[in-house]
Formats: structure tokens, C-alpha cells, sequence
């Protein structure tokens, strides 16, 4: 068979092994398809001319340098143990490289790497191992008994977290689709999971991890599988919960009477509360095919990421379908606020305003309505004119223009009255700021959730914030009070 560029393409990219090619002046002429999945990129567009140190890929760069102008004189490496940074995290990795010729002259190195971490961690006892399906347990499905006996768990497992692999997660799914069978898949992500490594350690990030995949493992039982796509994003597969009705069941004993999320780990210095975001769809009802139903969990995940997170979201055709990741990930602050100033412009009043951007704020912020407190300390709603509660305590809380905890904690301590009205309405969580203009506070726009833990977003702040500057700006010229 004739070496084509496309049968060279299509080796290379079929590869699992991270492949790149450099010039002679190390800067990168090309990378597989494994490398750019291993790295985020969607094209090789941001790498292509650059070296190692432009793209900031190690702590300390120059044994890698030096091993690459070894290998650019004539050398060649096999298997070497180095570390690189991924997404925030310094990874173990091993690689080879060796030089390219043309006319017999060196112009440039060819090189592959993969990665390791989990299996050292698992080799240096850093990870709690455990093994969460059994032989036994996994035979039960006709895609892991035909195969199990040969090859063993730990080739299926995966090292840290002891569901399975991603590998095996993900023909398992697809295996389930070619015979035809219902499921429901979820992918989870773990908030703020970077925060725990960069506070604690990877090893407090390990025993999260560890934890919170045994906690679904367990949670799910015979009903499904629990696998770890990568880092700390974790996939369920569910064979019982189909129907909309029942997925909803599930997810709300999963997020409030299970082990598994919404828990504190504690570590040797310290502790994190642990919550995450999940996006949800089922084969066949939402999509037919595994690319399809991927690309549905993964903008459900999204969704839920850009409304708090620490929440699902299901995927619902009539309310989802016409949702783009791009619009959720990229619209852009001042897209909506230049949306939101012409909807206030085009109407007079203070309440009238509010109501005009009520359907807008209620759909991106996922709350059931706004509410204001006024100068005489009484908490006032948009949509109901019929409520009326006292939080005349509100300006002790309200040390800064905005409020934006997850929690009641400091509105009880600081503003009882205020947290009385909250909790009699069933509200868990709040945001709050104030309406003020220059020196003068006419009052508070208020956003409660009902939801404990609600993770209040930077774009989601600066959203309210605006809201807040644009009718005191008002109020001040048109010389108003709030009613």
C-alpha cells in the first residue's frame, strides 16, 4: 500500500499517544488529533509557530528545551518522565522524540507523549484507591461479559477513582446505542474543583474525587455505571430513569439525599464542601446517536455552568433546542446589558421598568422573580403586588453595594428581619444591591433563589449591578422615590 497524506493523516490521528512535530527552531508545524484533545484546542491554530515556553506548558522549561536540542542534534529519546501543565494542572507524562531528516539534514523533530499521573499517584499510594465494580457487578451487561475474563478490571477501571475508565465509559454507551438500548447520560463537572487543588493539594482534589465517584457509583447501584471522562468530569449512565418525570426524581434525591454530592471532604489541612453541575439527555427520546447525545449533555452542562451551577439540567426539546454553546459561553456581558438598557429606555417609571426586564432576568438568572426594598424599608415584588414584607434591617448587611453569598448565614446574623422574609418565602439563597447614586441609597434590587448553595456567577453580578446603577441614574434624574 502507497503512503498517502491521507493515510498518513489518518494513522496519526487514530493514534491515542499525543503526536507533534516541530521545526528546526523547535516551534510546532503540527499535532494529532489526541493532542489537541489532551490540551482543549479545537485546531492546532494556536500553537503553530511557537515553542514551549510561549505556550507556558512547564514550571520549569529549560530541561525540556535542552532535551529537544539533544534530540535536534542527532539524538534520540525514548520514554522520558517530564510533567506539563494542563488546564491549571501539572500532569506526569512520558515521551519520546527523535529527529527529523531531509537530504540527510536535521530540519526539525517529531515527538509523542502520554499521560501517566493517575497511574503514579495509584503507584505512590496517593489516591485512596478503590475498585467500585466488581467482575461480577459488570458482567451483568452483555458489553463488559463478552470481553471481562481476558483483559481484567484494570484495564477497564480507572486507576484513582475505581469507576470506569473513559475509555470504556464511552464504548459502553456506545454499545447501548447500537443494540437499541434506553438510557439515560450524564455528564457531572465539579465546581470550583481547581480551587480545592490550588488550596489544599492534589491530593485533597484525588480524595474529592475519589469520593464524590463513589458517592454516584453507589447512588446509581444496579440501575447504571459510573464512569470519569477526565479531570474531575465524571459520566453517568442510567438504565432506569428514562422519562422526564423520572430523571427529575432522581437528580433531586441525587443533589438532596444522597452522599455523593453536596458534602463536606475534610483533608489533613482543611476541608471543601463539594457540589456540582450536571448536564443530562437520554438515547433515544433526545438524540439517536452518541455524537448527537453528547453534544446535548455537554451544552446541558454548559447551561447549568452559566445559571450557578451546583444544579441540573435536563435536556427538554422544546425548551432547549434552539440553544447554542456559543450564545450560552460567549455572548458577552455587554451584549446583555445593551439589551437590558434598551428595554429600560423604553419604558418610564420605576416599577414599569423592572417588569419590562423581568422575563429577561428570571431566564438568565433562574429565579422566580425580582424584588425590591424600598426607602422605608419594605421588601416590595415585580411580579406579585400583593407582597409586602419588612426587611428594614437590609442596610446592616449591605456593607458593600452587592451581597452575593451562597448562603443566609451572614443575612441572619446581620439583617434578621430580612432573613425572616427570605425563608417564609422558602428562599435558600440571594443576591442583593444597592440602588445608589453617588452618596444617595434609594433602596435594594433583590434576587432570591430557592436553592441552597446557589453559586452566583461574576457575569450574573455585573448584570444586577448594571441593572441597579441604570434606575438610580433614573430615579436621581427624573427626582423619584422607589414605591
Amino acid at each position: 500500500m502507497k503512503m498517502t497524506v491521507e493515510l498518513f493523516d489518518s494513522i496519526i490521528n487514530t493514534s491515542q499517544d499525543c503526536v507533534f512535530w516541530k521545526d528546526k527552531d523547535r516551534r510546532f508545524l503540527g499535532v494529532n488529533q489526541s493532542f489537541l484533545d489532551f490540551y482543549g484546542f479545537e485546531s492546532a491554530d494556536v500553537l503553530i509557530g511557537k515553542n514551549d515556553e510561549e505556550m507556558g506548558w512547564h514550571n520549569d522549561p529549560e530541561p525540556f528545551k535542552q532535551d529537544e536540542l539533544r534530540v535536534l542534534a542527532g539524538e534520540s529519546t525514548y520514554k522520558v518522565l517530564g510533567k506539563c501543565i494542563i488546564r491549571g494542572e501539572e500532569r506526569d507524562i512520558i515521551a519520546s522524540k527523535r529527529p527529523l531528516y531531509e537530504n540527510d539534514e536535521i530540519v526539525g523533530l517529531v515527538g509523542s507523549f502520554v499521560d501517566v499521573t493517575d497511574v503514579i499517584r495509584r503507584q505512590n499510594k496517593m489516591d485512596g484507591s478503590q475498585v467500585m465494580y466488581t467482575i461480577e457487578k459488570l458482567r451483568k451487561y452483555s458489553f463488559f461479559d463478552s470481553f471481562i475474563d481476558d483483559i481484567g478490571l484494570d484495564t477497564i477501571l480507572d486507576p484513582l477513582t475505581g469507576i470506569l475508565s473513559r475509555a470504556y465509559a464511552v464504548k459502553f454507551v456506545q454499545s447501548l446505542i447500537d443494540t437499541q438500548t434506553p438510557f439515560t447520560f450524564t455528564i457531572l463537572d465539579l465546581d470550583n474543583f481547581k480551587f480545592i487543588n490550588d488550596s489544599f493539594g492534589h491530593s485533597a482534589g484525588d480524595r474529592v474525587l475519589a469520593a464524590v465517584s463513589k458517592g454516584l457509583a453507589e447512588f446509581l447501584g444496579d440501575n447504571g455505571v459510573a464512569g470519569r471522562f477526565g479531570g474531575d468530569e465524571l459520566l453517568l449512565v442510567d438504565l432506569k430513569n428514562i422519562e422526564l418525570e423520572d430523571k427529575i426524581e432522581f437528580f433531586d434525591r441525587l443533589y438532596g439525599h444522597s452522599n455523593a454530592l453536596r458534602m463536606n471532604v475534610r483533608f489533613e489541612n482543611g476541608a471543601a464542601f463539594v457540589t456540582g453541575t450536571a448536564g443530562s439527555a437520554s438515547f433515544p427520546g433526545d438524540a439517536d446517536n452518541f455524537t448527537d447525545l453528547f453534544g446535548l449533555i455537554d451544552k446541558m452542562l454548559y447551561l447549568g455552568k452559566s445559571r450557578g451551577r451546583n444544579c441540573y439540567t435536563i435536556y427538554e426539546d422544546d425548551k432547549h433546542r434552539n440553544i447554542e454553546i456559543r450564545k450560552i459561553t460567549k455572548n458577552g456581558v455587554c451584549t446583555e446589558m445593551r439589551s437590558i438598557k434598551d428595554q429600560l429606555e423604553s419604558v418610564e417609571g420605576f416599577v414599569n421598568k423592572l417588569q419590562v426586564i423581568l422575563p429577561h432576568v428570571v431566564e438568565d438568572l433562574q429565579i422566580q422573580d425580582m424584588y425590591y426594598v424600598n426607602g422605608k424599608g419594605r421588601m416590595r415584588s415585580v411580579a406579585d403586588e400583593d407582597f409586602d414584607e419588612d426587611a428594614g434591617d437590609i442596610s446592616k448587611l449591605m456593607s458593600d453595594d452587592m451581597y452575593s453569598e451562597n448562603t443566609l448565614e451572614p443575612v441572619k446574623k446581620y439583617s434578621p428581619r430580612f432573613y425572616k422574609a427570605l425563608v417564609r418565602h422558602g428562599f435558600e439563597s440571594v443576591m442583593a444591591v444597592r440602588i445608589r447614586s453617588k452618596e444617595k441609597t434609594y433602596g435594594y434590587l433583590i434576587c432570591p433563589a430557592r436553592r441552597s448553595l446557589r453559586i452566583w456567577q461574576e457575569n450574573e453580578c455585573a448584570i444586577v449591578y448594571f441593572i441597579a446603577g441604570f434606575l438610580a441614574a433614573s430615579l436621581e434624574i427624573e427626582n423619584e422615590k422607589i414605591p
